[in-house]
């Protein structure tokens, strides 16, 4: 029987202890009494009595040293007898050991290998993990890249000339200086009123989107709308100085996020000097009414002015600062990208292996277990590779030193940025929504209010970073802005996912004709018998008469009065000729690459903004969607097909886990953790997410700004 005390049951716990000990207290003296018995009688003259004479007796003689062999026996027996109990009591209790069920202790060296059970938890955990940590790593990797343009090229980050700038956030109608008007004023659906000029600059410009055509103009323009810097330079020095005053008042009422800093008020200051200079250079000087004027000077503080047309091209001046901010950041970043190029390999192959096992590939146990260590493995291999360059990344960003006043800058510019952006994002989706059916619409159902919620999160830990930088307090400045450039950086999805999904619409209702077109074509081949598979009549009939049915359902709905959802239009158009096998036009194959690359968009958008809940079977099969080569029609299906399903199991994921922190009062922390963006350790949120694997990505403890 098991011991009580390893049983895990107290009961008459002593008592088995006092009798056990007695036991063997006794059995020693027995044994030891026994095997002292000859020594005790070996100096009688006749230690046992006289025998009669005979065969026996002479048998039993006693030798020359007085004893005989019998007097051994029962010692040896008795010695014997120990030996294979104690042997038996050994097994035994090294075989209840292995197989118990009850808390334990295991011999040392005999670990019992993990079940299959254990070891899919193990291989869920570490993809989720590691995931999560490329994707940070990511994202911070990016405001490293723009602080060194920011510095290097005065401003070129910020003023609209970075690399995704360059080409600026479209509109609906897919013209970039020609954004959607406002219907009206946007609701009200910010999370509170506390939280800052976040949020009043948000109803601001609503509100300013429905006095006029020209501030309805301004709240709809992007970044790549607003004035570059040599049309800045070539304006009046009169327009310059107001629009620079218009703006410190506008910035001593605001937050502390969107006063000026420094190196913004030396910016400021050398803006008016070089277009007082340049004044009559002879260069363009764009006209800027009174309305719209007013409109930018009350728009949001701190963001860059706006007007010039996106297709000058640079000075020369500005394309060799920004040569040099590229060399630059490239030279500084060069060991950061390469550990997360390795890392992105790492997983990528970490998660084909998922796929494979949960494929039931290979078949047998001990293979299947192999695959499992090998995710594990796989997965730890990149989080190693991160975990070794954090410590040099921190020493590059300085965020606890000089670096954070320039980090801040970049924080504080994205942020002003999307403020605009977000105003315009409300509006864009407003016109979708009138314009297209609600399918069309759901991919980014809620992602402004989203936006919202993390503007407003991020205006906290700007807020509280700047006071930091005020206290010198090197580890608070360096928690809050990295709890705020997670923010600014999801809040730059949720705009980007709505500007996206407008020009997709736009291109996939444009080719909807022609796809059509195209869809007619191959239908005719088809009943020529110019289908490349061999199928029957009856089989070829039904196929062309679906076919026929699609088509005519999609013709009714561009003819209809209903608004209809062109992605879904071309998807149908597509799968439904595909069916026929004749071979496709470049139309067809143009409309189903369009298709694949919008979910592939999405999902991956809302994986990275709801990282905090999606589990690892939609992250696999996202990665299985992106690993999909889209070289033609099939492989886009099945790209759009994978795309869709991983973005179904991660909305299933984000409602099986709920609103984290329900009862909290922190502004934006319930989206914060859902997110990604603390790590949910602690009651006030958690450590932000940094650069690095497992070891590292929470090495900055974030306590919630007052």
């Amino acid at each position: 029987m098991t011991s009580s005390l390893f049983r895990g049951r107290s009961r008459c716990a002593k008592a088995h202890i006092r009798v056990r000990v007695a036991h063997a207290v006794l059995g020693a003296l027995v044994g030891a009494g026994w095997l002292m018995l000859p020594l005790m009688t070996v100096a009688t003259r006749r230690p046992v009595p006289a025998t009669a004479p005979g065969t026996l007796a002479d048998a039993a003689a006693p030798g020359q040293g007085g004893t005989s062999a019998a007097d051994y026996a029962l010692p040896l027996i008795a010695v014997a007898a120990a030996a294979v109990l104690a042997a038996y009591g050994y097994l035994r209790r090294v075989r209840r050991t292995r197989t118990r069920t009850t808390p334990g202790t295991t011999l040392p060296g005999r670990t019992a290998p993990p079940t299959i059970a254990d070891a899919e938890r193990q291989a869920r955990i570490a993809l989720v993990l590691a995931d999560d940590c490329v994707r940070t790593s990511r994202e911070e990797l990016g405001f490293v890249r723009e602080r060194f343009g920011l510095g290097k090229s005065g401003g070129w980050a910020r003023e609209g000339w970075g690399e995704k700038a360059e080409a600026g956030p479209p509109t609906a109608d897919g013209m970039r200086t020609r954004p959607i008007p406002a219907t009206g004023a946007a609701p009200d659906t910010g999370a509170g009123s506390g939280a800052g000029a976040a949020h009043g600059g948000f109803e601001a410009e609503a509100g300013a989107a429905g006095a006029g055509a020209a501030g309805a103009r301004f709240e709809a323009r992007t970044d790549a709308d607003r004035r570059t810097r040599q049309e800045t330079e070539a304006e009046p020095a009169t327009q310059v100085a107001a629009r620079a005053r218009a703006a410190k008042a506008q910035f001593e009422t605001g937050t502390d996020a969107d006063r000026p800093t420094p190196q913004e008020t030396e910016a400021e200051a050398d803006a008016e000097t070089e277009a007082m200079a340049g004044a009559g250079a002879g260069r363009r000087t764009p006209q800027v009414t009174g309305a719209e004027g007013g409109a930018r000077a009350g728009a949001v503080p701190g963001a860059a002015s706006g007007g010039g047309a996106l297709g000058d091209p640079p000075s020369e001046t500005e394309t060799q600062h920004r040569a040099t901010a590229e060399v630059e950041a490239e030279t500084a970043t060069a060991a950061f990208v390469h550990a997360l190029r390795g890392a992105e390999t790492e997983l990528v192959a970490a998660f084909a292996m998922w796929r494979r096992y949960e494929r039931g590939l290979p078949g047998e146990a001990g293979a299947r277990r192999q695959a499992l260590v090998g995710v594990v493995g796989r997965c730890a291999e990149a989080g190693r590779r991160l975990d070794a360059e954090a410590a040099a990344l921190d020493q590059v960003r300085g965020l606890e030193g000089p670096g954070a006043g320039m980090a801040l800058n970049v924080a504080e510019g994205r942020f002003r940025a999307l403020a605009a952006r977000t105003v315009a994002a409300h509006a864009t989706l407003a016109a979708l929504r009138e314009r297209y059916a609600p399918s069309a619409t759901d991919p980014v159902t809620g992602s402004v209010e989203q936006a919202k919620d993390r503007l407003l999160f991020a205006t906290a830990h700007l807020n509280a970073t700047r006071r930091s930088i005020d206290a010198a307090d090197g580890d608070g400045t360096a928690r809050n802005l990295r709890a705020a450039e997670g923010a600014v950086a999801q809040a730059e999805i949720l705009v980007t996912g709505v500007e996206r999904l407008a020009v997709r619409l736009r291109e996939a209702a444009a080719l909807v004709p022609a796809a059509l077109t195209g869809a007619e074509a191959e239908l005719t081949a088809a009943r020529h018998g110019r289908s490349r598979a061999s199928l029957a009549t009856g089989e070829l009939n039904a196929r062309l008469a679906h076919a026929d049915g699609v088509l005519a359902a999609v013709r009714e709905e561009l003819t209809g009065a209903l608004p209809y959802d062109p992605l879904d239009a071309l998807r149908r158009i597509t799968r439904a000729v595909d069916r026929l096998d004749v071979g496709r036009s470049g139309v067809l194959d143009t409309a189903a690459l369009l298709v694949a690359r919008t979910s592939l968009d999405s999902a991956d958008d809302f994986v990275t903004v709801h990282r905090g809940a999606v589990g690892p079977e939609a992250r696999a099969l996202l990665s299985e969607a992106a690993r999909t080569p889209a070289t033609g029609t099939r492989t886009a299906f099945e790209t759009d097909t994978a795309a869709r399903a991983a973005r179904g199991l991660a909305e299933r994921d984000v409602r099986a886990h709920g609103t984290p922190y329900p009862d909290t009062t922190t502004i934006g922390l319930p989206g914060a953790v859902l997110g990604g963006i603390l790590l949910a350790e602690d009651p006030d949120g958690g450590p932000p997410a940094t650069f690095g694997g497992p070891a590292t990505r929470g090495r900055r403890h974030v306590r919630a700004p007052g």
